[in-house]
């Protein structure tokens, strides 16, 4: 049975080397969020030079574009979005600071290999239950790119926020370990 790990970001080079493939992982504290077209603003301000209008040093930042709150609630449905469309731009964030990534599905060899070298961890949380996940979240404020709307960047507050670790940064791979499980 994998460990039930606590962690409350911002993140560092330790708190990462703990975390195995597999580990089950409640986050508490604040998370960011961002989708591929936030993301690619912040790799083309790396790019350019220019700062960043967040700090992501220690960060994790959820692959979510929330549902609008309903009246009385924080946040509206908030799943997890497929990972990969992020690849282009995570290996850069890593190497400006960025700790964690949390989304759905593989990541590419590139991404796998700059958690490694930066000490970052992806963890995997449950496509298709936004709504149940939402009740983790116990603030949201958009922080930047407001004009993207659901795909802003937003800093969650988080009480026991469910995930598990899918890539470690020792190179580790859940989605590879569950299909040699099932290869024998």
């Amino acid at each position: 049975m994998s460990e039930l790990v606590k962690i409350t970001p911002p993140l560092s080079d330790e708190d990462v080397m703990k975390l195995k493939v597999g580990d089950r992982v409640l986050i508490t504290g604040k998370i960011l969020t961002g989708r591929d077209s936030a993301h690619k603003r912040l790799y083309d301000l790396i790019q350019k030079g220019k700062a960043l209008p967040i700090d992501i040093k220690g960060q994790i930042i959820y692959y979510v574009g929330p549902a609008p709150a309903k009246p009385g609630s924080v946040i509206g449905s908030a799943g997890p979005t497929t990972s990969y469309r992020m690849d282009p731009y995570a290996p850069l964030l890593m190497e400006h600071g960025l700790k964690g990534m949390i989304g759905k599905g593989v990541r590419s060899q590139p991404v796998r290999d700059a958690m490694q070298k930066h000490k970052a961890i992806y963890f995997a949380a449950t496509g298709g239950a936004g709504a149940l996940i939402a009740k983790n979240i116990k603030a949201a404020r958009i922080i930047a790119y407001e004009d993207l709307g659901p795909e802003a960047i937003r800093e969650l507050e988080v009480v026991d926020f469910p995930v598990v670790v899918a890539n470690d940064a020792f190179g580790g791979d859940l989605y590879e370990e569950g299909m040699k499980m099932f290869r024998r």
